[in-house]
């Protein structure tokens, strides 16, 4: 079953999830599939020719001893060349050789593989949709223990309080081993309208949001009684049913396989009835994510040739905030567009969407000139907690100098202190937010052919939804395409 999934799991991560900040390596943006890119802080030039559209190679620092670093975006190795930047002593004695492969064209991971096979990468980057091939599945046995680098694991995990679901993906479950965490932390809140909240609910304020759509509770019938008061006022709760899938799907009991059979866990089971509601009240825009009406929700204004009302919330990280709500709002300050009408709150239930996880090889926890390199580097992007360190510049906007892009973190620790403040949100710290959630998120029900399946199941539940075969059929017909393309029986 393994090699039958694996040969098409490469096919099916085109449109890897975001947050991961994808782009393709000359440029600080592109839009994926999924439109999901987030734009790199830093995109540094190629001290060599670029070798093809989609491939960098670059160095950084002078030292004699050499770490070849591998990434699919030029975050990593940005924040490589920013750490030589502000500790010169370390770019005398190491010299950073960067490899960057975007994704668009299939080729990051087959390359990264045969580089790891062949003893060529000490540090390498991998996102949601495909960090669980590295973490704990076909190519976790290139994966060094973050232990045998020198790394404090317990200590430096508990002391900078880092997002939990985090460790959990990066944890390799033959060893129980940490061998990969991420530095951007991607739990989802639920963002919302200030201007319909205050029409429908009487008030904007987060904590009455948050009550009025049970945010927390783990539930939906709280939210579902949400929808039918927005619906009386004119207003759908949300722009289409992806927009509720990523909560449902990451949060659930258990992941798509269990025991190597399909297993649909009952939450996602669920998402059936979800969507049929959704479409039968009038409850959602009808719009697909990441196309032109759902971007035209971010706006409030009905897409040309459509009817769409303001859709009141969308379910996301830091990252839907800044890179995609943002900048498809149709204005830049208060008073433009949706500009500074958008607050955030916990969500139903807990969930994250995307992320980037940096490893290290066990090739360079054995190199005795590389390990303390490589250590050093891993530790201040992913568990410096410090006012020092790569995430309290990334959750304050600092990373570049003052007034860049805030973001989430994985370390709690660094959040509670930084200023999540935000024009876009009118002003709302967003921190405490999104430190509930990255706190409510898990990674237990995640297995590294999600992506691949998602799709077969989405596309059956629209079918259903639509009324176009029976919840039985679409099931079943589930199950076949399972089957017939990844080799997996239920």
């Amino acid at each position: 079953m393994k090699k039958v999934i694996a040969g098409l799991l490469s096919v099916a991560m085109i449109a890897a999830m975001a947050g991961c900040n994808k782009q393709p390596a000359q440029t600080t943006a592109a839009t994926t599939k999924a439109g999901e890119s987030k734009p790199a802080e830093t995109t540094a030039a190629p001290a060599e020719t670029t070798t093809s559209e989609t491939t960098i190679k670059e160095s950084y620092g002078e030292g004699p001893v050499h770490i070849n670093l591998w990434s699919f975006t030029t975050e990593v190795p940005g924040m490589a060349k920013k750490y030589i930047s502000l500790n010169p002593d370390f770019g005398k004695k190491y010299t950073i050789d960067v490899t960057v492969i975007a994704t668009t064209n299939q080729t990051y991971q087959p390359a990264l593989d045969a580089a790891l096979k062949n003893g060529e990468v000490d540090m390498y980057a991998a996102e949601a949709a495909f960090i669980l091939k590295y973490t704990q599945g076909d190519a976790a046995e290139f994966a060094a223990a973050y232990k045998d680098l020198g790394i404090d694991v317990d200590k430096a995990v508990k002391d900078a309080e880092i997002a939990p679901y985090t460790v959990d993906i990066g944890t390799r479950k033959s060893d129980n081993n940490l061998v990969a965490l991420g530095y951007q932390a991607t739990g989802g809140a639920m963002i919302y309208r200030a201007s319909i909240a205050k029409e429908v609910f009487g008030s904007d304020d987060a904590a009455t949001v948050e009550k009025e759509v049970g945010g927390g509770s783990g539930k939906y019938d709280t939210f579902w009684k949400a929808a039918e008061k927005l619906k009386a006022k004119g207003y759908p709760i949300i722009s289409g049913d992806g927009d509720l899938w990523h909560m449902v799907e990451n949060s659930s009991s258990s992941g798509w396989i269990v025991d190597g059979k399909l297993n649909i866990a009952p939450e996602r089971q669920a998402f059936f009835d979800y969507s049929k509601m959704l479409f039968d009240k009038g409850w959602y825009n009808e719009t697909t994510d990441w196309q032109p009406s759902w971007f035209a929700d971010m706006k409030g204004v009905s897409q040309e040739g459509k009817d769409n009302k303001p859709a009141f919330c969308f379910f996301g990280p830091a990252w839907l905030i800044n890179y995609t709500l943002a900048p498809n709002c149709g204005g830049e300050k208060a008073g433009e567009g949706t500009y500074g009408d958008w607050r955030v709150c916990k969500a139903p239930a807990g969930f994250f969407w995307g992320g980037t996880w940096v490893l290290a090889s066990k090739s360079a926890a054995q190199n005795a000139d590389k390990k303390a390199g490589v250590a050093e580097l891993i530790n201040w992007i992913t568990l410096d907690a410090s006012d020092k360190g790569l995430q309290y510049m990334w959750a304050n906007g600092t990373f570049n100098g003052e007034g860049g892009t805030k973001d989430c973190v994985a370390s709690g620790k660094v959040m509670a202190a930084a200023d999540g403040k935000l024009d876009f949100l009118g002003g709302q710290n967003m921190f405490p937010a999104f430190i509930a959630a990255n706190a409510n998120a898990t990674g237990k029900n995640m297995t590294q052919y999600d992506e691949a399946i998602n799709g077969l199941f989405r596309e059956q539940v629209n079918q259903y939804a639509h009324g176009q075969k029976s919840i039985d059929d679409a099931i079943k017909t589930f199950k076949s395409n399972v089957a017939d393309k990844l080799g997996v029986e239920s």
